[in-house]
């Protein structure tokens, strides 16, 4: 889900410089980076960046987070072998 969210360089003056619900903040932050989030949670988030300069620059951190692994991670195919074992595990636990 792409979103239009504040840049960490367009921070204003007058944001806080404190979050009081950080940990709620980076659930929700995390989510959106994921592109798992709702509607309302995006709409929430924003409000929140225009004036919190920790969740913004938290935002930043973990959307560059996110890029960086990607880049890094090789996508390979999983052996056939590997795919049935899993699965024959699977159902025996089912």
């Amino acid at each position: 889900m792409q979103t239009s969210l504040p840049s960490s360089s367009n921070v204003k003056s007058e944001m806080k410089e404190h979050c009081d619900h950080r940990t709620d903040c980076l659930k929700m932050i995390q989510l959106i980076v994921d592109g798992e989030a709702t509607e309302q949670q995006l709409d929430k988030l924003r409000a929140n960046l225009e004036s919190c300069k920790p969740c913004i620059e938290m935002y930043h951190l973990e959307k560059e987070v996110k890029e960086l692994l990607a880049k890094r991670i090789e996508k390979r195919c999983c052996p056939e072998q590997l795919v049935a074992t899993i699965k024959s595990k699977i159902l025996t636990f089912s």
